[in-house]
């Protein structure tokens, strides 16, 4: 009988989250891999099946994080506008961290591998559209509560917003200064004045 796994699961997926994300996933190595989880190889196999395994459940522990963050802020807001306005606000300061240099592990990894790796292009795309689905809920409650003009589309908004920080992400990853952020995220917000 095979010996359960004895380590912290969440713990491990963060570790080689930030590794893929350092170095993508062509580049990341099993050693590099062992390094970052000291886990042996046998027990990375073991529990994640192969290295794209480990690569898919390291996608899905950062769009939980960033579906975490992002419905975290549309909560804390005083109204749905108010959040996405607070979170763009975050991508824009996100300047001086390593990770803002890395740009976004969803976009990189669809620029990387999704194009050529289905299954990795559909969990991508799984977890942009629940992204994009919070985004479109809370356009959806602005709507509701007369925030946001009758003439504008949730759906149309939505699209345009996960675009958006798609671009900023690009932009960041060539170390473009907080102001050219702050920049592109005024003018594309401007889309939810009245």
């Amino acid at each position: 009988m095979a010996r359960p796994a004895s380590f912290d699961r969440e713990q491990v997926l963060g570790r080689a989250t930030e590794t893929f994300w350092e170095n993508g996933y062509c580049a990341t190595s099993i050693s590099q891999l062992v390094e970052a989880t000291q886990l042996q190889p046998g027990s990375l196999y073991a529990a994640f099946d192969s290295k794209q395994g480990l690569f898919l459940a390291a996608l899905d522990h950062y769009a939980q994080q960033s579906l975490k963050r992002l419905r975290g802020v549309l909560a804390e807001a005083a109204d749905p506008l108010e959040g996405i306005r607070l979170f763009f606000a975050l991508l824009a300061s996100d300047r001086g961290s390593a990770k803002r240099i890395r740009g976004c592990l969803l976009v990189n990894t669809v620029l990387e591998v999704g194009r050529h790796n289905p299954e990795v292009q559909a969990r991508v795309k799984a977890h942009l559209a629940e992204i994009e689905g919070a985004f479109q809920g809370a356009l959806e409650e602005a709507q509701a509560q007369g925030q946001l003009g009758p003439d504008k589309s949730p759906d149309a908004l939505a699209s345009f917003l996960m675009t958006t920080i798609w671009g900023l992400r690009v932009l960041s990853g060539t170390g473009a200064d907080a102001r050219s952020a702050r920049q592109v995220v005024d003018q594309a917000l401007s889309v939810l004045d009245a």
